[in-house]
């Protein structure tokens, strides 16, 4: 086989990195030249940029809001500089192929893809297309989806299910490890409590004020987000964390619940580990009400309880958790059947057969 090339994009969250995460190091072992395509200052160059054998590349992206703001009459300009800038970066990379995981930073991408004629692949987690994505996915080759359901939602000339894409370092966990990381043990059952890459306050600060409570049940792993981490609190069986990243594996392995935002990425991967999980979404006053239909249908295939953010009281939590911590077997009964190794093969052999 000749040298081939690959350009991966997306970021803004977490979530909109991890596939191409787990991707990379397939290419990597194959051989192919890879580069990435993300914004000056998004989280996705924090976990891009250190990778060896991966050049990162930084263009202006605008932010797309829904609301009115002074910052949308900018963002038109940035937008057309990041597609400048990214048809000069595919001019001088040449891939065969792009894989884009969305976010605001992907839409300037996959236009200058368009206009140097090569193939975009897109990966849609979201049960319903954000906003990027359907900016995107008319100038894209193929989208590929998370959920089953999201198929309908899609144009049925580029659509394809595949389910989700977990990176296989976190099936190596270490549960020792991460309980001595914690300074926790095998006494009592450990919570994960995780608010999405950048934290989510509500949380925190519900989980601090239950504390006592939740601590007579669970020991508690607080994955709190940058700068969020309450020094003042010292208790036996709280461990706080302000962000996790080459030790989540051992967290993960550590954990036997998860108190977690509804990110889709994110409740793929506890659900491919068998993690029972309490699910707080975000609100539709705070997003599009993805979080919600992401929930939802976790709650439906009975992988995850619900807890609406306007419902998150200290009583309500505690409750909440006792009735998780007692269904947990159902859910991991329900959790065996989903098979998370096929969905990473496909994409592959998807990306590999669309390459020019």
């Amino acid at each position: 086989m000749k040298h081939k090339h690959i350009l991966f994009t997306g970021g803004g969250t977490a979530g909109h990195v991890m596939v191409n995460l787990a991707l990379i190091p397939v290419y990597q072992k194959d051989g192919w030249s890879i580069d990435y395509i993300g914004s000056h200052d998004g989280i996705e160059k924090k976990l891009i940029e250190p990778l060896e054998g991966v050049t990162y590349h930084s263009i202006s992206t605008g932010k797309l809001r829904r609301y009115m703001s002074k910052e949308n009459f900018k963002d038109p300009f940035k937008v057309i500089k990041g597609v400048m800038q990214a048809w000069r970066i595919i001019g001088r990379t040449k891939p065969a192929v792009i894989f884009s995981k969305g976010g605001f930073v992907s839409v300037p991408v996959v236009l200058a893809a368009k206009l140097r004629g090569v193939p975009t692949i897109i990966h849609e987690s979201d049960f319903t297309p954000g906003l990027a994505n359907k900016i995107a996915i008319p100038f894209a080759k193929k989208v590929l989806a998370t959920f089953p359901e999201t198929v309908k939602y899609l144009p049925d000339n580029k659509a394809e299910y595949v389910g989700a894409v977990i990176r296989d370092e976190l099936f190596q966990g270490n549960r020792s490890k991460g309980l001595e990381l914690a300074g926790l043990n095998e006494e009592k059952p450990v919570l994960l409590v995780m608010g999405g890459s950048g934290g989510a306050q509500i949380i925190n600060e519900k989980v601090r004020q239950t504390l006592d409570d939740l601590l007579k049940d669970f020991q508690i792993i607080h994955i709190c987000g940058q700068g969020k981490v309450d020094q003042t609190i010292d208790r036996k069986g709280y461990a706080q964390f302000d962000y996790v990243n080459e030790t989540l594996k051992d967290i993960l392995a550590a954990s036997d619940f998860v108190l977690s935002r509804a990110g889709a990425n994110a409740i793929f991967e506890f659900l491919a580990l068998e993690k029972p999980m309490l699910l707080i979404p975000l609100s539709r006053q705070a997003s599009r009400g993805d979080q919600i239909i992401n929930a939802e249908s976790f709650k439906d295939k009975q992988y995850a309880r619900v807890l609406e953010e306007e419902e998150l009281t200290e009583i309500r939590l505690a409750e909440e958790l006792t009735r998780l911590k007692e269904t947990a077997p159902v859910m991991r009964d329900h959790m065996k059947a989903y098979r998370s190794d096929k969905a990473k093969d496909k994409v592959i052999n998807i990306i590999n057969q669309t390459s020019k």
